[in-house]
């Protein structure tokens, strides 16, 4: 559940926190108080983009911070296998925002904003005009069935979409498959010069670094061996050197070793480095006699660096891409060899695999339809609940034109709000107020399948009034059963539900206005529900009424 809220420097907001807590949040207060600041300071914690004019100061930082405490152990798995380190089970999502930039953090952590959302999507789900909107369009249908439908379908889905991904594979290579006789001939024996021209170069992997490594070598060879004759020269060679200097330091040392312990340590220190000085002399002194810099090993070398270096610009980046583009082009010599018989087994590849894909659609249409009556029968009881009289709701199928990544079915949901209507498209519902508490019918339905913890409803009243808005809020209250709900209202019948009550209302300060919220006690609650209720002026008559208001929704609990 989402704990707690921290915002600053953000329109009307200066800084501001907020306690969240289980079950039905209500967060009421004036048009204009700054209640749509809350839920879009939500968002831009969870990675949506930061409208410039969002800042309050330019010049200043803005900061929100959202705090979750996840109990899931589904989810908790979710979020670490997104990288996510998750220490006692809390999440804490926040986002520093400047005129220009926003760095998002996860548990102090930089992540980018897909990593954000990735994670948000797990924790928290707003339900606002945008979601209303949603629900005109087919293709979220379809995705609300296949939510529902989760369990049962399984990894279906997965293998149908990997199915029709080889399938199009398949089709895409039958389709440029049909070649003449004088085209195959001219690829084959482009591709035999190639493998040709690969395989004579006879290369072996890890040829190249090693040849690198010579190539460097011998072209620095006149100073490697400048630079070591001089080393040899200065530590054991002809004249005085360090060999000589060390043994004579030795000599003067060991004559005085016994009158102090200290300079016996030290003429041990002299001893081990003129063994070590004396096996460097007999190191570089092999190395001296040992290797060879001479023109022919170089020009060798660089021929073999460049016929290799020519195979990499045509063929790969490295010896083993090479290797294996020759094996590919060896593979289609064989193709193009016996091209009747490729196209043979081809052709009966793909129609293996239609087949194959056919049974896969039908099998997820099958699970579709099934659980497409369950839920529909769900969703139009919802509606029922939420004062749809006399409603029909279903879902109709069709095919579409050929096969896709999610199957062959074009589903709709059909709706009827009126007694002897005929069934329509969901997307043809106009009112706001209908379309409104069919979304909260729907998310009522999924949520018993919906692992997330916190749902935001924001203008989930629109165009409601009346007996309509009481059954909303009961509604509300069901769903705060098993859900963390933060829910945006203009409407005492909703805001009466309240497990806690937040009043959003401004200020002005210094010639500055401000945004505020805090939660209300009991007596401020219905105060609220009051103004709700009787807008400018609040009589003892309207107190009253939200007193009864207040004291049958706690009945109602």
């Amino acid at each position: 559940m989402l704990q707690n809220l921290h915002v600053k420097n953000l329109a009307l907001i200066d800084e501001t926190e907020v306690e969240f807590q289980n079950g039905l949040n209500i967060l009421s207060g004036e048009t204009g108080a700054g209640k749509s600041i809350i839920i879009g300071s939500i968002n831009l914690a969870l990675g949506e983009k930061v409208p410039k004019e969002l800042l309050r100061d330019n010049d200043e930082t803005a900061l929100v911070e959202l705090i979750f405490y996840v109990e899931n152990p589904n989810t908790l798995e979710a979020l670490r296998a997104l990288e996510l380190e998750i220490p006692d089970e809390t999440v804490i999502l926040s986002r520093k925002i400047t005129s220009g930039r926003a760095v998002a953090r996860i548990n102090g952590e930089a992540v980018s904003v897909s990593k954000m959302k990735a994670a948000a999507a797990l924790l928290i789900d707003i339900h606002g005009q945008h979601e209303h909107q949603s629900l005109m369009s087919k293709k979220k249908h379809l995705e609300i069935l296949d939510s529902f439908a989760r369990d049962k379908l399984g990894d279906k889905k997965e293998k149908l979409a990997a199915c029709y991904k080889e399938y199009c594979r398949l089709e895409e290579e039958w389709k440029h498959s049909n070649v003449d006789a004088e085209e195959r001939n001219r690829e084959l024996s482009f591709l035999e010069y190639e493998v040709k021209e690969i395989r004579e170069a006879e290369l072996t992997v890890g040829e190249d670094e090693e040849l690198e490594n010579r190539f460097r070598k011998l072209s620095n060879g006149r100073k490697i061996m400048d630079a070591v004759g001089v080393a040899a020269s200065v530590t054991g060679g002809d004249g005085e050197n360090a060999s000589q200097l060390i043994g004579r330091a030795i000599r003067e040392i060991s004559a005085v070793a016994q009158y102090d312990e200290r300079i016996a340590g030290m003429q041990q220190q002299l001893i081990d480095i003129d063994n070590l000085l004396s096996d460097f002399n007999h190191e570089i002194s092999s190395y001296l006699d040992g290797e060879e810099y001479d023109d022919a090993s170089f020009f060798e070398t660089e021929k073999r660096l460049d016929l290799i270096n020519h195979l990499k610009s045509k063929y790969g980046n490295s010896v083993e891409e090479i290797l294996a583009a020759c094996e590919e082009k060896e593979k289609r010599i064989a193709v193009l060899n016996d091209y009747d018989e490729y196209l043979k087994k081809l052709s009966l590849s793909l129609e293996s695999k239609k087949k194959e894909l056919e049974n896969h659609c039908a099998q997820v249409s099958a699970i579709r339809r099934q659980e497409a009556k369950a839920l529909t029968a769900a969703i139009k009881q919802a509606l029922c609940d939420l004062n749809f009289l006399d409603v029909e709701f279903t879902m109709e199928f069709c095919q579409t034109t050929g096969f896709t990544a999610n199957g062959t079915d074009d589903a709709e949901f059909m709706i009827s709000t009126n007694p002897g209507e005929p069934l329509k498209p969901l997307g043809k519902v106009a009112s706001g107020g209908e379309l409104s508490r069919i979304a909260l019918a729907i998310k009522t339905v999924m949520a018993d399948n919906d692992q997330i913890a916190t749902l935001i409803f924001d203008e989930i009243d629109s165009g409601i009034s009346g007996r309509t808005a009481q059954m909303v809020s009961e509604k509300m209250h069901l769903l705060a059963d098993n859900h963390q709900i933060i829910c945006i209202t203009h409407l005492p019948q909703i805001a009466a539900m309240a497990d806690v009550h937040f009043l959003i209302e401004k200020s002005v300060e210094n010639n500055a206005t401000f945004s505020h919220i805090h939660r209300l006690d009991e007596k401020e609650s219905i105060k609220e529900l009051a103004r709700m209720l009787g807008g400018v002026q609040i009589t003892d008559t309207v107190l009253e009424n939200a007193r009864e208001m207040k004291t049958m929704a706690h009945m109602k609990k």
